[in-house]
């Protein structure tokens, strides 16, 4: 069983992560463009949203999604808060995931992975204690063990462990589970935000 595993982990997985994701694009890609054409006109020709996210051993690669929010701030250069950034358009993309499939472009790359911890900010980085920084000993996924059992709507501290127990129980039955659940959460969409955020508190460290 341990010898499956591991096969699975350091081969068979990025086989399939290649497969499903090219294969996701192509049926997508009605969506893709639909969404990309709203996107352009509520965001003023800016669809798309790049950020530096940390990769597996902290290697930090570009993550791309659907921009969900525009660029406004207020009178000092900040940008406002995201509940007052969130565009109609957005918050539909947003509560439908439709926003996570640029990211399959990450999976075909190598960035990243279908299922595994979710890629955050960089300066979150020096912020993990020794466990939660084993959260990078795998490929970020789309979607993860965290995502399922809880997405935005749980603590810091119950998602880094989340995270972690995927690192240590990897598996091929385990990944069919959580696409089999995060088709579930879309539906359903649970967990959208944290309660009384637009999407979720910052991380502050331990």
């Amino acid at each position: 069983m341990k010898k499956t595993r591991i096969m699975y982990k350091y081969a068979f997985k990025r086989f399939l992560d290649i497969l499903i994701s090219f294969t996701c694009l192509i049926l997508l890609s009605p969506v893709f463009i639909f969404v990309l054409l709203f996107l352009s006109v509520s965001n003023s020709g800016k669809p798309f949203f790049f950020q530096k996210r940390p990769g597996k051993n902290g290697k930090i690669f570009q993550i791309i999604k659907f921009k969900t929010m525009n660029d406004k701030t207020d009178e000092n250069g900040n940008l406002l808060p995201d509940s007052q950034r969130l565009t109609a358009v957005g918050s539909f993309v947003r509560k439908t995931s439709l926003d996570e499939i640029p990211q399959l472009l990450n999976v075909l790359k190598g960035d990243m992975s279908l299922i595994g911890p979710r890629p955050l900010l960089v300066q979150y980085l020096p912020l993990y204690n020794q466990h939660q920084a084993r959260r990078h000993e795998v490929r970020p996924g789309i979607t993860g063990w965290a995502q399922v059992n809880g997405r935005n709507a749980i603590s810091w501290k119950q998602k880094f462990d989340y995270d972690v127990w995927y690192v240590d129980n990897l598996s091929f039955f385990l990944d069919i589970k959580i696409l089999y659940l995060t088709v579930l959460k879309v539906i359903k969409r649970d967990g959208i935000s944290q309660e009384g955020q637009a999407t979720m508190e910052a991380f502050k460290g331990n």
